[in-house]
């Protein structure tokens, strides 16, 4: 790497020089020192005013490189690990050095091989740079904080190149998502607006079951699920849809859960964060994922929104409200795995492994051995501890944690990146297996006898 100015500020404390960043670059050309003309090809432009974007600056350290500062969380200078930028007025075969120097976590799968994401307006779908061209390593220059620097060439002239720490899922392309499937007027899927955030962004509540179960007076059994609670976990929604794509689908086992169970499922929490690039807080600067034990109407609505209802359905003595399960993604750890409650009660215990055992057995890249119980005091605010508190003996409170990166095949060693596909192929193993849970099996066998074409067509679109 070039060696940098000693007068240069620099960065990687609790507040470094975030400080100074008080929002995204927008359309920033950097220009060589002492170039005073009009840009030129090559003379970079960044940009990070979009949706769910975050680059608050940039520095050019030589003709080549360039260090690069994540925007903080707003009003929370503690959190900088998202970011999510698009570089444009390249030259054909222009190399660069992109160092990101202002990692608020020194612990990271960049150590194991993960790479950030790449795409551009000829080559719309994401894919992972290689990780021989990824550099993770502690950095003299900047208090020897953790830098990741990845090498990259550009290729085609015309193209715009987006960078980004992991595949984005942004509030609008959810909110696509949902119109899609509103406008199948499926009698088994319900949309509702729970509450509104902050800057007045919806929170959805979808309920997915037969109608016959949402009848006054009728016994449910309820699955509450939740995600993007922190809105730089992408991978979340991408597991979440693939729940719902599953269940709102006429694979018969989706067609035996909806008879059986009413699922109950807000996507997104922290949609404000999510559309402001945020890794881990809300608008306001809180992690929302702290604020279960008392969240305010005013600075936490869309947590006061969901506890609300939750507390309503206990209280109804005719919902029984059998599993929480909150979707988040981890930066350090492989695979996808659980974190669950320890309770006194022995039994009550071993009954609260039974679900992530059978997902291991319907998921190759669950692990059961990553999976564990707590009630660690930090995790006390947290939607698995405040509701594994609340909920009776016959709830089961989990978080699910989805790796940033790859998983590892039971009996091998190699690690296996995650695509889009392979996160929604979590969410359809997740729906399934609570037929196994239920101990449903038979009843899907029953239904597929005399509807073999309908059954032909599913195995070849089988999850």
């Amino acid at each position: 790497m070039a060696e940098r100015s000693q007068t240069a500020p620099e960065a990687g404390n609790d507040i470094g020089n975030e400080d100074v960043i008080g929002g995204n670059v927008s359309k920033y050309v950097v220009l060589p020192n002492g170039y005073s003309g009009q840009p030129k090809k090559g003379h970079l432009t960044f940009d990070a005013c979009f949706e769910s974007g975050n680059l608050g600056r940039v520095e050019q350290v030589c003709e080549f490189e360039y260090d690069l500062f994540i925007r903080p969380d707003t009003c929370n200078p503690r959190f900088r690990v998202w970011f999510n930028f698009t570089v444009e007025n390249v030259k054909e075969s222009q190399r660069v050095i992109f160092n990101i120097v202002n990692f608020s976590k020194t612990k990271s799968l960049y150590r194991d091989g993960m790479a950030p994401m790449v795409k551009s307006t000829s080559r719309p779908k994401w894919q992972r740079l290689p990780p021989k061209n990824v550099y993770y390593y502690r950095c003299p220059d900047h208090r020897k904080n953790y830098v990741m620097s990845f090498a990259f060439c550009f290729d085609r002239e015309d193209d715009i190149y987006q960078f980004a720490y992991c595949y984005p899922y942004t509030y609008t392309r959810f909110q696509h998502y949902l119109d899609s499937l509103q406008k199948r007027n499926m009698d088994y899927f319900f949309r509702e607006q729970l509450g509104q955030s902050v800057q007045q962004r919806q929170l959805d509540l979808l309920t997915i079951t037969s109608p016959e179960n949402l009848r006054e007076g009728t016994e449910k059994k309820v699955i509450f699920i939740t995600g993007r609670v922190h809105p730089g976990e992408t991978p979340s929604s991408f597991v979440c849809q693939g729940i719902i794509d599953f269940l709102v689908s006429q694979h018969p086992i989706a067609r035996v859960l909806r008879e059986h169970l009413v699922f109950k499922i807000a996507p997104m929490l922290n949609p404000d964060g999510v559309y402001l690039g945020n890794y881990r807080c809300s608008l306001m600067g809180f992690d929302l994922n702290r604020h279960w034990l008392d969240p305010s109407p005013w600075a936490h609505p869309t947590l006061h929104g969901v506890k609300q209802l939750i507390i309503k359905m206990y209280n109804d003595p005719k919902t029984s409200l059998e599993f929480y399960i909150d979707i988040h993604a981890h930066s350090t750890m492989m695979n996808g795995f659980m974190y669950g409650n320890i309770f006194e009660d022995e039994e009550r215990f071993q009954r609260q492994s039974i679900f992530p055992k059978l997902l291991c057995q319907n998921a190759e890249d669950f692990s059961y051995t990553s999976t564990s119980f707590n009630r660690d005091a930090v995790k006390a605010g947290t939607g698995r501890r405040f509701l594994g508190g609340l909920l009776d003996h016959t709830s089961y409170c989990y978080t699910l944690e989805v790796s940033f990166y790859s998983y590892i095949i039971g009996g091998t060693t190699a690690a296996v990146p995650y695509t889009e596909e392979a996160y929604m192929k979590l969410g359809r193993n997740v729906a399934r297996t609570f037929l196994d849970y239920y101990r449903l099996n038979s009843l899907v066998e029953r239904m597929t006898v005399p509807m073999p074409r309908l059954r032909f067509g599913l195995q070849r679109t089988h999850p």
